[in-house]
């Protein structure tokens, strides 16, 4: 069920390829199931996956842009007080171009 999963951690510091939108949701799903259960019942260990899907996070990120056919400059659109974070997320929502 959840053999996608693996692939967050193993490409941690791959920024090149694509993620496909479905499998960005799916991740980004099971990411915030697991913060809130872990920061449910053992706080410390929360900080410590948040600290440690920093990277993997930002990679899938990149590589997810560069799916939809966009530059990977593109993320930092995020760093824009107030319509950023919306405009990324309207990135990741584009379908997959081709290659």
């Amino acid at each position: 069920m959840l053999d996608f999963y693996p692939q967050f951690w193993t490409k941690a510091f791959d920024f090149e390829g694509r993620t496909k939108r479905i499998d960005f949701w799916k991740i980004l799903l099971v990411n915030i199931v697991l913060g809130f259960i872990i920061a449910k019942f053992v706080e410390p260990l929360y900080y410590l996956f948040a600290i440690a899907s920093i990277c993997p996070s930002i990679a899938m990120n990149v590589r997810r842009i560069r799916d939809t056919g966009r530059q990977w400059q593109w993320i930092f659109i995020g760093f824009v007080p107030i319509i950023g974070a919306f405009w990324l997320l309207w990135i990741e929502c584009q379908p997959s171009s081709e290659p």
